[in-house]
């Protein structure tokens, strides 16, 4: 479906913090919502907090407590889409267009009682449906909600994006709009390949890669969501000109297409890593457990792991954890795990980064592989570890490399000559 073709959609559309920036931008915001109303749609907005108001609330909660109350936070940091529903419904009203804002308790979006990181478990819909058979706009908090003891909670890092796909997956909406900074998916980061194309449309699978790997548009939770419950997700940019629009990025169910996909449909980076190698290890059953278990038990994610066995009865082990968590994890195991286990040392890199290629052809073109390493090869760029899936393949490589692998890799994978 492309923009405004059909008629009498139902239309989720959520716009994050920098499109909710001022008075201007939420104006802005109206107008866009105006149109797609006055095209015949029912329209159901999701809203995050004006850009920056969240980090400010936080700040300001931490200067009075080093460790604010988790239940005590939410309820204030939920204030700030508070304030960006009902701006929203004042703008909209100035236009003549009827709107009802809700906050996620109101709606209501009941979720789990995990304070600052809540997870959405039912959404009670009846109140939207009414307004929207009223020839209302509906406006709803993002990123809040209510446990079952009607406590404020919040949904964490991505919350808006995954309250929109929540409310369209229980409104059954026709697609969920995504209104970030820019006009859609593109097969890597165009600030690092200028010459980096805006994809027409791109499977949950890949989308789902792309996001863990690194890529900023959507955040892996709402991906998921959406994957779950079949919402078609379109991915648009909030700030091109009325008249300009595009039609953004489709994300969708590979078998709603039938066309045949590329090899490779983008180029993924993240520099958030750093490895971690515990050295000379005993090479029994159960060492990798003893590892990873104290790792996990401090809640620090690991992402890839290897193994090296050598001939003397002892092992290298390497994984890979987010960098913020570098020192911590490397804390457990030299306290923890080296004693313990009788390991000779723990090595160290916090300037690596992890450079992927993502297509869901690739399950039907083999040697996607090898191309990708000869071509790293030939530009100098030593491989330190290398993960894989039916439609990844991950290495990791020194941080310093990071730029010219992304470009090398989306030259050498013809996606700077992919048609937008």
């Amino acid at each position: 479906m492309g923009l405004g073709e059909k008629i009498m959609a139902l239309i989720v559309q959520k716009y994050g913090g920098t499109s909710m920036g001022s008075a201007e931008r939420i104006r802005n915001v109206a107008k866009r919502v105006a149109r797609w109303k006055s095209k015949g749609n029912q329209v159901v907005v999701v809203v995050s907090a004006m850009s920056g108001e969240t980090n400010r609330l936080i700040a300001l909660a931490k200067e009075v407590s080093p460790q604010p109350d988790p239940r005590e936070l939410d309820v204030m940091i939920s204030t700030g889409e508070q304030v960006s529903i009902a701006l929203l419904a004042m703008a909209l009203r100035d236009l003549g267009i009827k709107a009802r804002s809700y906050t996620g308790g109101q709606v209501k979006i009941l979720t789990d009682s995990v304070f600052t990181k809540a997870r959405i478990l039912d959404i009670e819909g009846n109140n939207i449906k009414r307004d929207l058979d009223n020839d209302t706009v509906v406006i709803v908090a993002g990123f809040q909600g209510v446990d079952a003891d009607g406590n404020i909670t919040t949904l964490g890092r991505g919350g808006s994006d995954t309250s929109g796909v929540a409310l369209a997956a229980a409104l059954q909406a026709d697609e969920c709009h995504i209104y970030t900074d820019v006009d859609g998916v593109y097969t890597t980061d165009p600030r690092v390949v200028p010459e980096a194309r805006k994809l027409d449309r791109i499977t949950f699978e890949e989308m789902l890669e792309m996001a863990s790997l690194g890529s900023k548009v959507l955040q892996i939770r709402s991906v998921e969501f959406a994957g779950k419950y079949k919402v078609k997700l379109r991915v648009l940019s909030s700030f091109e000109e009325e008249g300009q629009e595009t039609s953004g990025t489709l994300i969708t169910l590979e078998e709603d297409s039938d066309m045949e996909h590329p090899i490779i449909s983008g180029i993924a980076f993240n520099r958030d890593e750093a490895k971690l190698t515990v050295l000379g290890v005993p090479d029994r059953p159960g060492i990798a457990y003893q590892i990873l278990g104290a790792i996990a038990d401090a809640n620090i994610d690991v992402d890839m792991i290897i193994q090296n066995v050598g001939h003397d009865g002892t092992t290298d082990f390497s994984f890979t954890v987010n960098r913020g968590e570098y020192m911590r994890a490397r804390k457990i195991l030299e306290e923890q795990i080296k004693p313990h286990v009788g390991a000779r040392a723990i090595d160290g890199d916090n300037k690596i980064c992890k450079v992927s290629a993502v297509g869901v052809g690739m399950r039907s073109h083999p040697g996607v592989a090898s191309k990708m390493f000869r071509v790293l090869a030939e530009e100098g760029i030593n491989i330190q570890m290398i993960s894989t899936s039916e439609i990844k393949i991950s290495v990791v490589v020194d941080e310093k490399y990071i730029e010219l692998a992304v470009r090398t890799l989306h030259s050498a994978f013809g996606l700077d000559q992919i048609t937008a």
